[in-house]
């Protein structure tokens, strides 16, 4: 039996790196999903039968208490709650790690590496645990989404660090000062909460992005603890592609790593160019419907309203309408619209929209001057052009797309309030928008149905 172990934790492995492979394109995503979940599999049963585990009872009841709770999360929260869902995994999985780290210093009281290893994987497993907690009351909207900050504020975080990694490498020197770990446990936890509450909603995509490399390297660090390859392997392969999102995330937003967790982005601010006193112009369904008719090529920017509306079914629908007509119509995605990478993607995923149908930023930010219409749905900062002519504005250089280059732009909103970087939007005010007020299900159902009464009367 001891020679088996290798074999699934290597099969295991391998299926871990097909994965990632995998699901890099669109065509072979699903199947990465399936090799994935074999390799989850392998894990386990090679898990399951080694001799150290001497109790299956107590394996079973955590077996169907987890499927209890996990099956109907899966089945019934809706996937606009996707992003709140991860940080909710970020959380379990880092609090499993930290706790298994507990266990292993009250039972071994390792010393030297293991014991640095076991002191790396609490203090990134319990700050991450109550960091992704805060992170999922800022997207489920319990707390509050714009960023918390009090004077000292970012001493105090790093002091409550630094105080933590000292009684680490206390602990590491002298393990037998049982005293200090809860100490080391509980200093670990605060500054979890505090890492989260000076960072506001406009940060999320990156923040999970960053919670997930961390969830990661302590799981690899456990690895380390337990004397576990597989663990070793899957935590660093977890570790690394979080961190490599939160780069792209980061470079999406022209922001540094310092910026995001110290920069209290999201606080309600005016610019240099404030222009709330400005009127704009706003359409009917009936006029968006007849400007969309006379279109030949059409860029949908997809945002976090069109998720909170759940608006993409009838999106999907329009763009039928449209296609129908010989109308080109393609889906402009930012990096960091929505509240996590590729919020958008699974969403028009969901509702069936052709994937080549999706252009990411850069390639088709050059194609916006000859479109004919920019149709935003929900997104605000990803096409404010403060970004590149207002050297002032808290998200100046940001990459954005470039809808107000379009001939004409029509932006289907609730209201007039700022997005998450708590700006106002210079291209609510050009001459060339059309606002439509409204809720974006709603809205976008009635350009459909006026699109086909258009459509019946020739």
């Amino acid at each position: 039996m001891e020679a088996i172990f290798p074999l699934l934790y290597i099969l295991a492995a391998a299926s871990f790196i097909l994965a990632i492979k995998w699901m890099n394109s669109p065509t072979t995503a699903r199947r990465g999903v399936i090799i994935g979940e074999i390799g989850m599999l392998l894990a386990v049963v090679g898990t399951l039968l080694r001799h150290e585990v001497v109790n299956f009872e107590w394996i079973l009841i955590a077996f169907f208490i987890g499927s209890a709770i996990g099956v109907p999360i899966a089945y019934i929260m809706p996937m606009t709650a996707v992003p709140q869902r991860t940080a909710i995994s970020h959380a379990c999985g880092a609090l499993a790690s930290a706790l298994i780290g507990t266990a292993e210093y009250y039972r071994h009281m390792p010393h030297g590496f293991v014991m640095g290893a076991l002191v790396l994987e609490t203090l990134l497993g319990f700050l991450t645990c109550t960091a992704s907690l805060m992170a999922f009351g800022k997207l489920q909207e319990i707390l509050p989404t714009r960023p918390i900050t009090y004077r000292g504020q970012n001493f105090v975080n790093l002091g409550i660090l630094g105080l933590a990694a000292a009684i680490g490498v206390m602990l590491i020197i002298s393990p037998e000062q049982t005293w200090l770990f809860p100490i080391f446990a509980t200093l670990s936890l605060i500054f979890g909460v505090l890492l989260i509450i000076p960072i506001g909603g406009a940060d999320m995509p990156t923040v999970i992005a960053l919670l997930n490399s961390y969830a990661g390297l302590s799981a690899s660090a456990m690895g380390f603890a337990l004397n576990n390859k597989l663990l070793i392997i899957a935590g660093a392969l977890d570790g690394s592609s979080g961190f490599i999102l939160s780069v792209i995330m980061c470079r999406a937003m022209n922001r540094s790593f310092s910026n995001v967790l110290f920069g209290a982005f999201g606080t309600v601010q005016p610019s240099a160019k404030q222009a709330i006193a400005k009127p704009v112009r706003s359409a009917s369904p009936e006029e968006a419907a007849e400007i969309l008719d006379s279109a030949r090529n059409v860029i949908i920017i997809p945002g976090y309203g069109m998720a909170v509306a759940q608006a993409q079914h009838k999106i999907r629908e329009m763009y039928d309408v449209l296609t129908r007509r010989g109308i080109e119509v393609r889906f402009a995605i930012h990096p960091v619209a929505g509240r996590m990478p590729g919020h958008m993607n699974v969403l028009l995923a969901e509702a069936d929209v052709p994937y080549d149908r999706l252009a990411e930023m850069e390639e088709i930010n050059p194609d916006f001057p000859r479109a004919d219409v920019a149709l935003v749905i929900g997104a605000n900062d990803v096409v404010n052009p403060a970004a590149t002519n207002d050297k002032t504005s808290p998200i100046a250089g940001m990459p954005i797309l470039h809808a107000y280059e379009a001939r004409t732009v029509m932006v289907v909103k609730r209201g007039m309030s700022p997005g998450f970087a708590g700006i106002d939007n210079e291209l609510y005010y050009m001459e060339k928008t059309l606002m439509l007020f409204g809720d974006a299900k709603a809205f976008v159902t009635s350009i459909v149905k006026e699109l086909n009464a258009v459509g019946a009367t020739r």
